[in-house]
C-alpha cells in the first residue's frame, strides 16, 4: 500500500513520499530550464515556478472528491484550466484524476515543453489578464502568477468564472473572496472556493 513504509528502518517515508520526491526533481529540472529562457516580463510576471507537488495533489484530490459527491457535476467530465500552466505539470496530475485539462500560457519557453505533453487544443496561448473564456471551465487553478496587478487579476477571474465553478487559488493576495456572498470556502486549510452565486 502507498501509505506503508518501504522498509522498517526508513521511518516515516512512504512510497508516496518517494514518488512525489522523484517527480519534484523532474519538475525542478524543467522549471530551471524554462526560467532561464522565459520571455515573461519578470517585473510584473513570475517566470514559471512550480507549486509543491504534495500540495497540488492534496488540493486536486479534495476537488475530485467534492466533484464526485456533488450532484451539480453529474454528466460531462469537468473541464479544468491551469492559469499560467507553465509546461503543464499541474495539468498532468489533473488529467490522471479524470478532468478534461487545459492550460493558459503565453510564455514560449513554457509552451515549447507543454506542446510535447498535450494536444494543441489543450493549450490556450493568451494573456491571463485579458482571457475572456474563464466561464468555460468547471475548475480553475492558479499559483500566484503575477508580481504586479495580482488583485485585479484575481477579481477579473472571480467575476468571470461561472456559477458552480470551483476556484483553487494558491497564494491569493486579496482575501475579499471570504466575504463575497458569491463564494463559499470549501476547506479552511485549503485555498479552494465554490462559486455559489452569480
Amino acid at each position: 500500500m502507498a501509505s506503508e513504509n518501504l522498509h522498517p528502518g526508513i521511518g516515516d517515508i512512504s512510497e508516496r513520499d518517494v514518488l512525489l520526491g522523484v517527480i519534484n526533481r523532474f519538475i525542478g529540472l524543467f522549471s530551471r530550464r524554462i526560467q532561464r529562457s522565459t520571455l515573461n516580463q519578470t517585473d510584473v510576471e513570475y517566470p514559471f515556478v512550480a507549486m509543491d507537488t504534495r500540495q497540488v495533489l492534496e488540493q486536486l484530490l479534495f476537488v475530485r472528491a467534492f466533484v464526485d459527491s456533488s450532484r451539480a457535476f453529474s454528466g460531462d467530465t469537468p473541464k479544468f484550466v491551469d492559469i499560467g500552466c507553465g509546461f503543464g505539470n499541474v495539468m498532468l496530475f489533473a488529467e490522471q484524476l479524470d478532468f478534461r485539462v487545459f492550460g493558459l500560457e503565453k510564455d514560449e519557453a513554457s509552451l515549447e515543453v507543454a506542446r510535447s505533453l498535450f494536444e494543441a487544443d489543450q493549450l490556450i496561448e493568451e494573456d491571463i489578464r485579458s482571457f475572456a473564456g474563464y466561464d468555460q471551465f468547471d475548475i480553475i487553478y492558479y499559483f500566484c502568477p503575477l508580481t504586479e496587478g495580482e488583485r485585479q487579476f484575481e477579481r477579473f477571474v472571480e467575476d468571470r468564472m461561472k456559477k458552480g465553478a470551483i476556484l483553487i487559488a494558491n497564494y491569493k493576495r486579496s482575501q475579499a473572496i471570504n466575504t463575497d456572498s458569491r463564494f463559499k470556502r470549501l476547506a479552511t486549510e485549503l485555498p479552494i472556493w465554490h462559486k455559489v452565486g452569480s
